[in-house]
């Protein structure tokens, strides 16, 4: 296969992680076939940027003897004379998928695959899949691909891969094994060599986005200009302490099913100090927060040992979805501009806890930002009213998680949320600078 053919489209695609960089195919490895109507292979394609560096890709192709118009966004190219799709667009293509994982023999009628062979569908026992549900793509995705089946099940195709276990799998494999009722119950995955290659899961089907829900929250205090957040109808509180709860059951899971252990403090510590001198360098307003968080970081050096095990790693509201029977957490990979290897290190689980009061705090202003301007006193007015909104629901959030707060949690706690602060203040300053006010006010509010 030419990849002179696969190159525009891989440089244009959502999920391509190293766009505005030069780069050139220089390997396609074809590693299986799914269907045969029509014909669709999993390829792996390696790019290698211009620094010399390499990444590898998934990509599932269909190809069709003819033009499919109803595709046409997703067409890839002609290649040996067959017109060439992303697959996860062609309805007939994902429906083979469905069928190869109903065709796998249950984990509990066989041994499990080992890592190293072939393209393999691994079916987890308890769930018969509707193999008359229709796929259809989920477009509001970024760095991976998904696919709904109906309202039976949700398959996600990873699209960067890497060697060894991805914690999305193992992480929801554990929790669904231990009856968790805070995910959505992993169905099964694909393996290929030692990679994993995509995952499907339970569709959630009365799911609704805990970011949208919370930003509802702050629009109906900021409509009321008399009302406080607990007086207001859509009030979140409560909402806040069922996550709390969720997420210590969560936590609780996790520690029984994967190994933990303890790292000294100090060695933390200094990690985190590290990451704010090269934010400093892509953040200059940091500079004047940096005596305060040196001194955080320097408390929590003073604690002894750390207790780390597994956790979900980038969570905040945008990773949680409130159904009928409660809230469901999701995208166990950690965070994305992590190396795999990192993201499969046991952490503090107020790494996770530092995450969600940091949610709470980005809910509010991100409303008020979004604003018209008004005149000072309604902007201070409103800045009031976000803050009072954010505290509200981090005590609420933190009350149920773990009651009353020891000296030293707090000490923990306050060093994790700086260290996030910190990194959204990287993170804003490079993809949303007219938003990076929201983190820098929250490591001035830490520090001062």
């Amino acid at each position: 296969m030419s990849s002179a053919v696969f190159e525009p489209f891989i440089a244009q695609s959502r999920w391509f992680g190293g766009k505005g960089r030069a780069f050139t195919v220089t390997r396609i490895e074809q590693i299986g076939t799914v269907g045969d109507t029509p014909e669709t292979v999993i390829l792996l394609v390696e790019v290698t940027f211009a620094e010399g560096d390499t990444e590898l890709y998934q990509l599932p192709v269909s190809f069709h003897e003819e033009e499919q118009a109803r595709i046409d966004h997703a067409l890839i190219g002609v290649v040996d004379g067959r017109f060439a799709y992303d697959a996860v667009h062609d309805r007939e293509a994902m429906a083979a998928y469905l069928h190869a994982f109903a065709a796998a023999p249950a984990l509990d009628e066989v041994d499990p695959p080992e890592a190293g062979a072939p393209l393999r569908f691994v079916r987890l026992p308890g769930h018969d899949l509707d193999l008359e549900a229709s796929a259809s793509i989920f477009s509001g995705e970024q760095s991976n691909s998904s696919v709904f089946y109906g309202e039976d099940a949700v398959l996600k195709i990873f699209r960067k891969i890497t060697a060894g276990e991805n914690p999305d799998v193992t992480t929801h494999r554990a929790l669904t094994e231990a009856g968790s009722t805070h995910v959505a119950a992993l169905y099964g995955w694909i393996g290929y060599d030692d990679a994993q290659l995509g995952m499907l899961q339970q569709f959630l089907r009365t799911a609704s986005d805990g970011w949208g829900q919370a930003l509802a929250s702050v629009r109906d205090l900021f409509a009321e200009a008399d009302l406080h957040a607990e007086e207001v109808g859509g009030d979140f509180a409560s909402e806040a302490a069922r996550l709390g709860e969720a997420l210590s059951e969560v936590h609780q899971q996790l520690r029984d099913s994967f190994d933990t252990s303890r790292l000294p403090a100090a060695e933390v510590a200094a990690v985190m100090a590290g990451r704010l001198e090269d934010a400093i360098e892509i953040v200059p307003e940091l500079a004047e927060h940096a005596a305060g968080a040196r001194a955080v970081f320097t408390a929590m050096a003073g604690l002894g040992d750390v207790e780390v095990q597994r956790v979900h790693g980038d969570l905040h509201l945008g990773q949680t979805l409130r159904t009928v029977a409660g809230w469901k957490f999701v995208d166990f990979e950690g965070e994305p501009a992590k190396p795999l290897a990192v993201r499969l290190l046991p952490d503090s689980p107020w790494r996770d806890v530092a995450g969600m009061t940091r949610s709470f705090d980005y809910a509010p202003h991100a409303v008020a930002a979004s604003l018209p301007e008004d005149s000072p006193d309604e902007a201070h007015q409103r800045q009031v009213r976000a803050e009072e909104w954010a505290r509200r629901n981090r005590r609420a959030f933190l009350a149920s998680y773990c009651g009353e707060l020891s000296a030293q949690d707090r000490i923990l706690l306050t060093a994790y949320v700086v260290d996030k602060a910190i990194y959204e203040c990287v993170y804003e300053a490079r993809n949303r600078p007219t938003w990076l006010s929201i983190p820098l006010e929250g490591v001035a509010r830490l520090t001062s």
